[in-house]
């Protein structure tokens, strides 16, 4: 990684709907850039990964998260600079959102409507990604 590489982190929040059970992941839309995308952003100095994941995703979604297992790290390039973001499976545990700032909207939707609402094809490959991990069969 370079010296100029922007350090970013987040999660894959996800939750059992209140209604049924089934698996629900958090999309976070952000009226700045105009797209639905997992919580994320860019690491303090000296910041663990980890940490700044879990604190990205109370910041912009105003909940709790337990973080899982690893998943795949995604590079890409941010205003001319190259940009990698860690990301972790998180469960939700409680907490509720207030639109703020950065983060005007979430949604919880089943992995499907997740994947076609994900406005990057990256945040559709971390929805695969987080089914993966849950059930690794």
């Amino acid at each position: 990684m370079s010296d100029d590489t922007i350090r970013a982190a987040g999660c894959v929040l996800w939750r059992r709907s209140p209604v049924d059970g089934e698996l629900e992941i958090c999309l976070v839309h952000r009226p700045k850039y105009d797209d639905w995308s997992h919580p994320k952003g860019k690491l303090k100095r000296c910041e663990d990964a980890l940490t700044g994941a879990l604190r990205e995703v109370g910041e912009e979604t105003g909940y709790l998260a337990v973080p899982g297992a690893p998943l795949p790290t995604v590079h890409y390039e941010a205003q001319g600079r190259p940009k990698q973001v860690r990301y972790w499976a998180a469960e939700a545990a409680g907490g509720s959102f207030t639109p703020n700032r950065e983060v005007d909207r979430v949604l919880w939707l089943p992995p499907a409507a997740a994947r076609r609402c994900s406005t990057q094809s990256r945040d559709r490959d971390l929805v695969d990604a987080l089914l993966n991990a849950l059930d690794p069969r």
